[in-house]
């Protein structure tokens, strides 16, 4: 009996040590997502800090340039008469062409994936290079721009031949966002509309996209929101950084509000300097508005799931 009641004595005190190291493996796991957590509030106020001092600094130095002479005026070499009515017309023209190319490409690839495609090697294989073409580096589609559409096509480095190279930067980010919204709509609208007698199609036009407009066009105009900045790909077709007129067609020649920004910044001039201050606060006008737009629609959207 001695040696059973020997034998049963450390039983408890290894489960109190088991219950000890559980307890201190929790509190260090909960150290842990604090610290994360913490770490994680520091690094996204170290950056709205600086996104605001910047913006500031800008908005300093050219809040008081912007007036409507500003807005309408032709560029100049005299800093204090210069505008970028060109450049904001030319940018206009831009979001315009993209939006009426890419939108209906997008939202055909996005429905054609997630309601067509079937299982095969091939689809799989579009999958992956539209989700990688997200990725690349929007240089790369000004020289393929270059080649097709302003060589081989013959646009030249007109409005359409910049519309036509932005509409393939941004429309792996429109297919991307047309499949998810329509993943989001919910089955039981498809079976109750087949219940009905609807065709596929049917469903599809009218119930589907319906339901999913507003994810597919917050999709598309975040996507534009980041055309709208792009650069380097309309430098490679040959977008001007001087023009002198307002582009009256998609065949003109143009400039954007960015390359004018370069171009002014580029300049020694202390004048030119407030100039391209006030046409940044101009160009994060459009882009905030744009987001504010497609947040809007997105939370209607998702009540509208609900």
């Amino acid at each position: 009996m001695n040696n059973a009641t020997d034998t049963l004595i450390p039983a408890p005190r290894t489960r109190v040590t088991d219950l000890t190291q559980r307890s201190h493996t929790a509190r260090r796991n909960h150290l842990i997502d604090q610290t994360f957590k913490y770490l994680g509030v520091a690094a996204t106020f170290i950056g709205l800090i600086v996104l605001a001092y910047f913006i500031i600094d800008i908005a300093i130095d050219g809040i008081g340039r912007i007036d409507w002479d500003f807005l309408t005026s032709l560029p100049s070499r005299k800093a204090e008469k210069a505008g970028i009515l060109p450049a904001w017309a030319g940018s206009a023209w831009i979001l315009a062409l993209t939006a009426i190319i890419s939108l209906p490409l997008g939202v055909a690839a996005g429905v054609y994936f997630e309601e067509y495609a079937k299982e095969s090697r091939m689809n799989h294989l579009l999958e992956v290079n539209i989700a990688n073409l997200a990725g690349v580096p929007s240089i790369i589609y000004g020289i393929l721009g270059l080649e097709v559409f302003g060589r081989l096509m013959g646009f030249g480095e007109s409005l359409l031949a910049g519309a036509f190279t932005l509409a393939l930067l941004i429309l792996p980010i429109i297919i991307v966002a047309t499949r998810e919204a329509i993943k989001a709509v919910p089955s039981t609208l498809r079976e109750a509309s087949y219940g009905l007698g609807a065709t596929k199609w049917q469903t599809i036009k009218w119930q589907v996209l319906p339901a999913a407009s507003g994810g597919i066009l917050t999709g598309t105009i975040l996507s534009l929101s980041r055309a709208v900045g792009e650069t380097a790909p309309l430098i490679v077709i040959g977008a001007l950084a001087y023009v002198p007129f307002v582009p009256s067609g998609p065949m003109d020649q143009f400039t954007v509000l960015p390359m004018q920004i370069f171009n002014w910044t580029s300049r020694p001039q202390a004048a030119f300097l407030t100039n391209a201050a006030a046409a940044i606060i101009v160009l994060l006008l459009i882009t905030f508005i744009m987001n504010g737009i497609a947040i809007y629609l997105r939370n209607r959207w998702q009540k509208n799931l609900k």
